[in-house]
């Protein structure tokens, strides 16, 4: 055992179990052992709890309509705005100034919004949205990187029943005007540019050549966020966000109050046929929904500086930077820049700083993070985290642990949550005041969820078997429905394991796992994410995680390829710990714990080290360019990389030919 910064830190073995510290029981908002049976018991009915974090306008009679399954309607004779739920009543109970949101800028600016301050700033531009011809039930695009005035813009959006369709600020100008095209939408906020590591990158002219594309006249209001560093000129039906504001400043709007299943937001995302899917969310369920994971999963209270390290143009940053965290009243923590830069401690220096209670992030950061060394957390006191998380993708047993030690002081309890975007919230996780941690192992369901691993016949299948994960039951925080039409929601989600003629409805996530005895669920990785050798299907997640268990090893991306006999091969990039040099050793271990782990079917025709994995700037491993690299083939789209140049760098590595036995 060792001591960093005054807490205990104890190694733990992979695939040990981990029960939360009694200190972390007593305070914790959820602590009821028998939580899970009283849900299943009390079913639905037991979403009232949910609900119940809420202010409604109009009391809820019913809590699930499920005559018209699977297109399920939740509290949906209840009113209520999401706005008034995330700044009002905060206000009228006294909080007015306590921080909502705490903004880290990628220059080193910083800025705090009171509730109070939000709230005024929400109204000002609510007002301004009307003024514009923003009316109920308008979609309102916003393309706007992570700074103050996306949340801002949201909840403006909420305010007067106007839906918003946020897209990732790093998405090209085709994909904008794809989204905006789909949903019909003639309203756009973006802003002039946005810093990347230093320099200043040009926003506004990837909006203007998306509109450029559009039937529809759109009207576009421009945040200035680069000022003297990038100028711009407003055109016509262009307006400056900051001159709105003054134009109304001090001006408030009445919250529209709007039925529990109206749309409050369109999220787009990849589909399997390439067209993305717009994914419907609704104003009361999925405000509860996030409401009460944020409650019981996060162990979020209003008096906690909470952080999730994601994007708003994501589901992850909708339901857990925003929505969830401002419903609840306690302090979000924004940022705008990335893990590295200026140097590779810059987000223990804002835990540190900030005091940060709860953490949230994803795995590809976390193995980043142990690649580059404990000595970065070490510089700094981060012995006010009382909870960490992990969301985006399935984590293995080391950089679980390795999180808890080095981030947590080997005393935080570590939820690994699961969920999607058309899931809205999360729904396996353990509770970290009630369950026992299994690192790799997402956990059990939420209370409330039927989330269970099926055969291709729909039978559940053995503990530790692979199968198809589903969800037998609604639940509140699911789409509910795709903003481009109904069959294409049942046929995506719901047609492969349900059965119409007896009513017997199974959501398919298009994700695999594995469950134990425990009820534990370990998600594999996506369905399509498989290398088929020799007739065998390989799940790409589970090679990697068996890669990732070696010591030494911080990530890994693995892909297929077809050699010169037309059969496909398995081909490994791994990047190792910045202390370790990627030997002989380190190959032979991966080779040995693949084939133990999985067999030597799965042994990689070849291993290639590299320094750094291609990753675009949300995080996400482009394993389709490592694809394109091992095939030989010419590269797709680069444009959302944040490190292109180590492309190049691997293909000549591949180009090398290096033998995986040597």
């Amino acid at each position: 055992m060792v001591e960093r910064n005054g807490r205990s830190q104890e190694t733990t073995p992979s695939g040990s179990t981990h029960s939360p510290p009694d200190s972390f029981v007593e305070q914790a908002n959820v602590a009821d052992p028998a939580i899970h049976e009283r849900f299943e018991t009390n079913w639905p009915d037991c979403w009232t709890r949910a609900a119940d974090l809420l202010s409604w306008d109009e009391p809820y009679d019913t809590v699930l309509e499920d005559d018209d399954a699977p297109f399920y309607r939740w509290f949906s004779d209840g009113r209520l705005n999401a706005a008034y739920n995330c700044l009002d009543r905060h206000l009228e109970s006294g909080r007015k100034n306590h921080a909502a949101i705490r903004w880290e800028g990628k220059q080193g600016e910083r800025r705090t919004y009171t509730y109070q301050d939000l709230y005024v700033e929400v109204n000002e531009f609510a007002a301004a949205l009307r003024d514009l011809g923003v009316e109920e039930d308008d979609v309102v695009t916003i393309y706007l990187p992570m700074i103050p005035e996306l949340p801002i813009a949201m909840l403006a959006c909420a305010r007067i029943g106007a839906p918003h369709s946020v897209v990732f600020a790093g998405l090209s100008a085709d994909a904008l005007a794809t989204r905006m095209d789909a949903a019909n939408s003639e309203f756009l906020i973006t802003c002039d540019g946005y810093y990347r590591r230093g320099d200043a990158f040009n926003q506004k002219s990837k909006a203007d050549n998306a509109r450029i594309g559009l039937e529809q006249d759109v009207r576009t209001v421009v945040v200035d966020r680069l000022g003297d560093d990038l100028p711009h000129v407003l055109g016509d039906d262009e307006w400056d966000y900051h001159e709105l504001c003054e134009e109304f400043a001090g001006e408030t709007v009445e919250p529209v109050s709007r039925d529990a299943e109206d749309m409050l937001f369109l999220m787009y995302t990849s589909g399997t046929t390439g067209e993305p899917k717009g994914v419907v969310h609704s104003t009361g369920g999925y405000l509860a929904h996030v409401a009460w994971t944020s409650h019981a999963v996060l162990d979020i209270k209003p008096d906690d500086t909470y952080w999730c390290a994601a994007d708003i143009g994501w589901i992850t940053g909708h339901s857990y930077i925003v929505y969830g965290p401002l419903a609840l009243g306690t302090t979000s923590v924004m940022y705008e820049g990335t893990p590295d830069y200026p140097d590779r401690d810059r987000l223990w220096e804002i835990v540190d700083r900030n005091a940060v209670d709860i953490f949230y992030t994803a795995p590809t950061a976390i193995r980043a993070f142990m690649k580059w060394g404990s000595d970065y957390p070490d510089r700094h006191d981060l012995s006010s985290l009382r909870l960490l998380g992990t969301v985006g993708e399935p984590i293995s047993p080391r950089p679980w642990n390795w999180y808890r030690e080095h981030i947590g002081g080997g005393d935080c309890p570590v939820v690994d949550t699961w969920w999607q975007t058309e899931t809205g919230a999360v729904t396996i996780s353990t509770l970290p005041g009630v369950d026992e941690m299994k690192p790799g192992s997402a956990g059990p369901p939420l209370p409330g969820v039927d989330a269970r691993v099926v055969d291709a016949q729909g039978d559940d299948v053995e503990p530790g078997e692979a199968g198809y994960l589903t969800i037998g039951r609604p639940w509140p925080g699911m789409a509910r429905t795709l903003y481009d039409g109904d069959e294409r929601f049942v046929t995506e989600y719901w047609r492969r394991f349900s059965d119409p003629d007896a009513d017997e409805w199974r959501y398919f996530s298009g994700d695999t796992a594995r469950i134990d005895e425990d009820g534990y669920i370990t998600v594999l990785g996506r369905v399509d994410d498989v290398i088929n050798v020799s007739g065998h299907r390989l799940g790409t997640m589970e090679i990697e995680g068996a890669i990732a268990d070696v010591d030494g090893v911080a990530e890994a991306a693995v892909v297929g390829r077809s050699n010169d006999a037309g059969n496909t091969e398995v081909y490994a990039y791994v990047s190792t710990e910045r202390e370790r040099e990627p030997d002989a050793a380190v190959r032979t271990a991966i080779l040995e714990s693949i084939e133990s782990a999985i067999g030597p079917i799965a042994r990689p025709a070849e291993v290639i080290f590299t320094p750094e994995l291609p990753k675009t700037r949300s995080g996400k491993i482009m394993r389709r360019l490592l694809e394109d690299v091992a095939n030989g083939e010419e590269l797709g789209d680069t444009s959302a990389l944040r490190n292109p140049e180590i492309v190049g760098e691997i293909q000549a590595e591949v180009g090398d030919g290096v033998d995986p036995g040597q």
